[in-house]
């Protein structure tokens, strides 16, 4: 595997402490004091090194496996080497996060404590009007408008700008060059460098002179353990707010427009564009691209695959696909049959020729 020079493990497990943790079971009790040092992938490996192999499909990585343990299912477990430990668990993947999120916090916390410690740095411009609690940072170059408050424990990373009358609760980090305007933010969110939040939205009314602007006098309010990526874009309301709920993770370069409400959980993946007024409820997964027109509402549960563009409602728990966008099973059932078509032409051509 690569160097992780960036991200050294914080402290070392035992395969015991590991299978523990992850209430996994070990195949050989003898295998318990075996140290882990680090994580890596089943196709690479090294000594000391902690892997998973999720499923048949994948069971061939086993066959000249190199780590000194392994997660996998029980059904594989009696192809792994013997010199390798076993912790048998059935979900592999989610036990191998789980650990790692262990052995390297500081990989999910993008680097904000390490980079700055606490405390204001002495090129910061901070309004003698904002409240900043004690343990929290402040780097480099930031600017932090009248009335803002910044919580305990959260990190404001160099050249970050936080907007006059802003919140943002405890145990927080707003990334590099990031803008947080007109909003407020809850506990636990992260806020990746670039990104924007609470310019105005896209609102314009056709007017004898042209465009004529339409004033944008909503809020962005995000949730607790919100965490938003490098160089997305959510835009405050018009007269209502911008709303991300509680837990909902947003890939880099979204868009996401005006008088968006988004709900519990969500998951949104990069380049999405999401236009103005539209409802998504609690769980929905948006693919990679996904655009989404204007006052659209989408149920809960609800997945949209990545280059859908959806146009109408979609009902609590479908899935949808296409452009424009329709139930998933309609759309491959069309795309088969427009493939069988082409072939069915390309080989009545042939004969003819």
């Amino acid at each position: 595997m690569g160097d992780p020079v960036f991200f050294p493990p914080a402290r070392r497990l035992t395969v015991g402490e590991a299978a523990a943790m992850i209430g996994g079971a070990l195949r050989k009790p003898s295998s318990a004091s075996i140290e882990i040092d680090g994580l890596a992938a089943a196709a690479q490996g090294g000594a000391g090194k902690l892997v998973f192999v999720d499923g048949r499909k994948n069971a061939a990585l086993l066959d000249h496996l190199l780590a000194a343990a392994v997660l996998c299912q029980e059904e594989l477990a009696e192809r792994v080497p013997d010199a390798i430990a076993v912790i048998i668990t059935r979900k592999p993947a989610a036990a191998f996060a789980r650990i790692g999120r262990e052995l390297y916090p500081e990989a999910i916390r993008s680097l904000r404590v390490a980079a700055l410690g606490t405390g204001i740095a002495e090129s910061a411009s901070v309004s003698p009007h904002a409240t900043i609690e004690e343990g929290a940072s402040v780097g480099a170059g930031v600017v932090i408008g009248a009335g803002a408050e910044i919580g305990r424990g959260s990190v404001i990373a160099p050249n970050a700008v936080i907007g006059a009358d802003c919140r943002i609760g405890r145990d927080c980090y707003v990334g590099p060059g990031a803008s947080v305007l007109a909003s407020l933010i809850g506990n636990r969110v992260t806020i990746h460098g670039g990104a924007r939040l609470g310019q105005d939205g896209f609102g314009f009314h056709a007017g004898a002179g042209g465009l004529e602007k339409i004033p944008q006098i909503g809020r962005v309010v995000i949730q607790d353990d919100v965490e938003i990526g490098a160089n997305t874009t959510i835009d405050r309301g018009a007269l209502d707010d911008t709303v991300v709920g509680e837990g909902t993770k947003i890939d880099n370069l979204v868009q996401i427009g005006h008088n968006v409400r988004i709900g519990r959980h969500c998951a949104i993946a990069a380049q999405a564009g999401i236009s103005g007024s539209v409802t998504i409820g609690d769980g929905v997964m948006l693919g990679g691209r996904a655009g989404i027109a204007d006052h659209v509402t989408i149920g809960d549960g609800a997945q949209i695959a990545a280059g859908s563009g959806l146009m109408h409602d979609v009902p609590a728990g479908e899935r949808w696909a296409g452009f424009p966008a329709k139930v998933a099973t309609e759309f491959f059932r069309e795309v088969y049959a427009l493939k069988k078509l082409a072939g069915d032409r390309k080989r009545k051509g042939a004969a003819n020729g």
